[in-house]
Parts: C-alpha cells; structure tokens; sequence
C-alpha cells in the first residue's frame, strides 16, 4: 500500500474514532446529534472574537441575545470564567436608556463565591401572607425558572430545568402544558394554567373544578398557581403548540388530537373581567390554600387598573402577578405579533407597577417580571422597578445547551432542548444539563447579591430607583426615578411580607 492510502486510511480511523468518541459522550448535545462536524461549531467559537475583528458582526449586535450576553450565560453555567478583560466594548457615547448602577462609596461587603450559602437569597415578602392563604410560603430564591411547557421544551429539558431547579433551591413554572412526569424530579412547580385549562379541563375544554382539585391533591410538589392571560412571545393570540411537536404522549397529556396543531383560545372561559378574575382567583385558592397569581403581557392597562382597585378595596384579591414583557417568549408566533404586539417589561412594568402604587396596594401582592430578565444588568433593574422576583426562560434554555439556533418552532432544535425528536433529544443528558442549570442561576443570583451591596443595600429588593441612571447619548443621563416617573416613596421593598 502507497503512503498516500497509508494517509488516507489513517485519517479515516482519525475520524471513525472521533465519531464513536461524539456518540458516546454525553457532555455535549451538538456532537452526539452531529458527529465529527459538530466540532466545527465549537472551533467557530472559540476564534469568534477574533474573526468577528474582521468579518461578521461586533460581540453586541446578534439579536435577541448578543454574543457577550450567551457568552456570559454559557460561562457562568459551566462553572468557567465569566469575567471580561480591558473594559466595556459597548459604545457608551451612542447608548440610549442604557442602564448605570451608581455604586455607593461605602458598599457593604458581600460573598465572593457564587457556591456560597448566603447566595440562596430568598424573597422578602411572603407568598400569600397578606390574604392568609393556608399554604402561604416565602419563595427561597428571587430567580425562578419561567414558564416553559413540556411540548414547547423536550422531555430532557423539562427535566434538566427542575432538577436544575431542585438543586438550585428555586421554582420552575409549567408552562401551560399542564404537569406531566418530567416535572418530578425533585423541583417546586409553579403550576401554569392558560386558557386551554391543559390537565384540568373538560370535553369541551373549559375549565373543571374536580379536575383541578384532584391535580393539586396528587402533586404536592406545586407551592402556586399561576393563570396565564397572555404572554410575551405572542399576546392577543392564545397558545399555540405546533402540530409537528404534538406527539401521542403531549396529545394524552393535553387531550388534543396527535400532529395537529394545538392552539388554546385567546381569553379565558371562566372569566371575563377583573371582577369575576378575582372571584375565581379565590375559589381556587379556598379548594387548595395555594397562593394564586396571573401571569400576563402588558398592552391595555385597564384591567391591571381595576385589580388595583378592587383589591385595595376589598377582600378579594391575586397573591402574585408575574409581568411578562413582549421582548420575551420561546414559542412560535406570527412575526408582527413577536415584534410589535405588547409593550417591552421596563415601559410595562413600570406602568402596572403604577396602578397598584396609586391604589395603595403593592403590599399586598408579590411581584415577578419576566423578559430578558436573566442578566444581572436587566434583573436589577427589575427589582429597582418594584418586582420582588424574577423569572428567566430563554437564559436557562442557555444555560442547558440552547445556542439561539431560533428553530424553536419547527420541532428542528439541533441541541435538542425545543423539540419532540427522540434524535435531536438523545444528546440532551439531564443529569449534566441539571448541574449547569443550577450552577448559572446560583451566578445570576450572586451577580445580583453583589450590585445590591455595591449599591449599599443588602438584598436586590432594596435596590431602588435612584440606584440606576439611563445614559441618553454620549453628553447626558437622567436619574431612573425621572425616566419612569416614579413617587419618591415606590418601588422600595419591605423587609417582612405584612
């Protein structure tokens, strides 16, 4: 045999054993889906910074998150280093409501490592405390895992997400698709239901009081209930579950026929308004002693405005309400509904936020924000704005193998996390992913542990408004409290729920 074949035969053994290498790991989706060539993605990766100073794009354009913003998730799930080095690449002269944390001169001193116990940093108010609610609970983490179905997620993502959740001491909402065995594996469920009433719904798919009483009686793992009314990947539209992720097991969970698509109302059947909002809020609550909130994107205000003052007037009211800005979202939407429909959470949230301050109501209810809330810069300012929580998605999808491949719709997600492909799926490894889950959300809850001490205060719920300014190009500022008009008395948390 001549030297060339000699060559040739060895790089194929070359290539045959990283192929059986790739297959057989399980540390990574990319090269057990797509061996040998998955490596490529990797090497991309690793020169980006470098061709990016020549081709492509800078490190802050790729939309909806940057390549710092996944950097920085990717770093901090893996437990690497997630610091950045020779200061900020941002073009601070041209930013607009670019936010500035204003660190205090005498910070308080604060954890160092993100492993560290005093890290958990639980909520300050009282879940359900101020309506004495039988099952009322202080969530022991300020992030929590955003709603995300099994049906939008795979199997081993949903998966990976509540054992990450368990391991990290936080939550995990459902999604809409209702409870399903892959939630049982040790994490908190937020139990979500939307206006398909998935897992607690009769023939005609509305809702079913049995039903519901019997789901939250057979899985006392769920601490809440959250109704969704409408959320920021697609407000005014309902859910919507494409019929190629609809398989035999999401049809037998969700009582929907298998491969078509799985689209729930766009309103609610068992109410109309916040008057009969609250009255069903409270039912629910008297038949399981849950805390009940909503979940809802921000477009016409109105009912935002009359729960404020309902409840400030009477003895009826949500325990929770989770703001969801239309910047937000993992599922499939028409275009124009993704990117114009539903105000983003800043603009949103602080004009709810606004409504309940009025009616001298903040107290009485918890407050979450969801929407590219899961970076240390967007959350703080969450908090600053009034939330006493937030919730992260598209971030912890991220942190589990997701590299924004945006297929999320088509069942074609090539890390398998947003997909039904047993194939696309078979590279996912849960007990991994689980670690790197939990490891990303204990960072971002360090990272706001240490701006909040920066700012002189000790938990990210005292981290007010006149915290932060927004940069208006490259001459001017103006304070927070300026730019969302806040009273000089909003946005300040208690130390102890009422």
């Amino acid at each position: 045999m001549t030297w060339p074949l000699w060559v040739l035969v060895g790089l194929g053994a070359v290539v045959a054993a990283v192929a059986v290498h790739d297959l057989v790991q399980r540390r990574h989706a990319i090269l057990r889906n797509f061996p040998v060539i998955g490596h490529l993605r990797y090497l991309l990766e690793a020169v980006g910074p470098e061709l990016r100073q020549y081709i492509v794009t800078d490190n802050d354009s790729d939309r909806p998150f940057s390549r710092d913003q996944r950097r920085w998730v990717y770093a901090s799930a893996k437990r690497q280093d997630n610091r950045y080095g020779f200061g900020t690449d941002n073009d601070l002269d041209h930013e607009v409501s670019y936010v500035i944390v204003k660190q205090s001169s005498f910070p308080l001193d604060g954890p160092t490592d993100p492993s560290d116990p005093d890290d958990v940093v639980p909520m300050t108010k009282v879940l359900g405390g101020p309506r004495d609610r039988a099952r009322a609970v202080r969530m022991p983490s300020v992030v929590n895992i955003s709603g995300m179905s099994f049906g939008s997620l795979g199997a081993r993502a949903v998966e990976s997400l509540n054992r990450g959740a368990a391991l990290a001491g936080c939550w995990q909402s459902t999604g809409e698709g209702g409870i399903t065995p892959h939630h049982a594996h040790g994490g908190p469920l937020v139990w979500q239901i939307g206006t398909g009433y998935f897992g607690c719904r009769d023939e005609r798919g509305h809702f079913d009081l049995a039903r519901f009483r019997d789901v939250v009686a057979a899985h006392p793992e769920v601490r809440a209930v959250e109704l969704k009314i409408s959320q920021g990947a697609k407000p005014g539209l309902g859910g919507l579950l494409p019929g190629a992720k609809v398989t035999p097991e999401i049809a037998r969970l969700r009582g929907v026929p298998v491969g078509v698509d799985c689209v729930s109302p766009a309103r609610h059947s068992a109410f109309h308004d916040a008057d009969s909002l609250l009255d069903f809020v409270e039912l629910l609550a008297a038949e399981t002693g849950l805390p009940i909130g909503v979940k809802s994107a921000v477009g016409d205000d109105a009912l935002f405005v009359d729960l404020a003052r309902a409840m400030a007037a009477g003895d009826r009211g949500i325990d929770f309400l989770t703001v969801d800005g239309g910047e937000g979202g993992t599922g499939a939407a028409p275009l124009v509904f993704a990117d114009h429909v539903a105000l983003p959470f800043r603009i949103g949230f602080a004009r709810v936020y606004r409504a309940f301050a009025e009616a001298g109501a903040t107290d009485r209810l918890v407050f979450l924000g969801a929407g590219k809330l899961g970076l240390p810069q967007n959350a703080l300012l969450a908090f600053a704005l009034g939330c006493d929580g937030v919730n992260v998605g598209r971030e912890a999808m991220l942190s589990i193998g997701c590299i924004q491949a945006q297929r999320c719709h088509t069942g074609r997600c090539p890390t398998g996390v947003a997909t039904q492909s047993a194939w696309r799926q078979r590279g996912l490894d849960p007990t991994l992913k689980s670690v790197r889950c939990a490891t990303y959300l204990s960072t971002l809850r360090h990272e706001l542990l240490r701006l909040a001490r920066a700012c002189g205060v000790p938990h990210p719920a005292h981290v007010t408004l006149d915290h932060l300014e927004l940069l208006e190009g490259p001459t001017g500022s103006r304070p927070a409290r300026e730019v969302f008009d806040y009273a000089p008395d909003w946005g300040a948390a208690p130390t102890e729920s009422a």
